[in-house]
Order: structure tokens, then sequence, then C-alpha cells
């Protein structure tokens, strides 16, 4: 399929006890990271949980457009063609993408994050 986001290793590790990262602590609270193909956005989706998106959106990958968290915080745009994607699941809501966000896998134990593909 040629509307796909480029692979990139992702190997991390953070605690979320961290000032950087104090978002994190309370569901809905997100952040930017530096890794993936253009950054990675965190978002704590419950208790137990917090996604790892990639932020090249996926769609026209080829632009090299960004996702940014919105004014809701619970969305991210792709500036470039407005499309909109939940940050609870990457799926795309409004718009012309029709692919979700590119997830990475991630094991949180209540302070350390572990984010990886």
């Amino acid at each position: 399929n040629d509307n796909l986001v480029p692979q990139t290793a992702v190997d991390f590790t953070i605690n979320i006890n961290n000032p950087q990262y104090i978002s994190l602590q309370s569901i809905g609270g997100w952040v930017y990271v530096s890794g993936g193909s253009m950054g990675i956005v965190l978002y704590r989706s419950s208790e137990s949980t917090i996604n790892a998106f990639d932020r090249h959106s996926p769609y026209r990958p080829e632009d090299r457009c960004r996702v940014l968290v919105d004014s809701s915080e619970i969305a991210v745009i792709d500036t470039c063609s407005n499309s909109r994607f939940l940050l609870s699941n990457g799926q795309p809501i409004s718009g012309p993408a029709t692919f979700p966000l590119s997830a990475y896998q991630s094991n949180f134990n209540g302070n350390i994050l572990h984010v990886f593909n």
C-alpha cells in the first residue's frame, strides 16, 4: 500500500514522574516526544494505558505532514489535509484520511512506560 508511514525502530522507556512527562499522570494528558518517523505523541487513555502514535500523518505520507494535538485534546489534526484522528485509538474521524495513525506498542506499570515496536 502506498499510503503507509515509513517504519522506524522505536524502543525507549520513560518515568512519568519526571517533570517533562507530568501531564501523563492524568487520564487525557499528552506529550510529544522524539522518535518514530516524525515524532511521537503519547496519550493517557485510561488508568492503565498510555497510547503512542507516530506524528507522521497517514494521509499522503509523501507530503510529510505532522499531526498536532487539537484544542479538544482528544484528537490530533493533520494541518495539510484537515484530517482528524482520535488519540484514544488513532482512527480517523474527519477529513479525507482513511488510514489510522501508526501506533507503537506500549507497556505501562503505573510509573514506567516502555514504547517499542
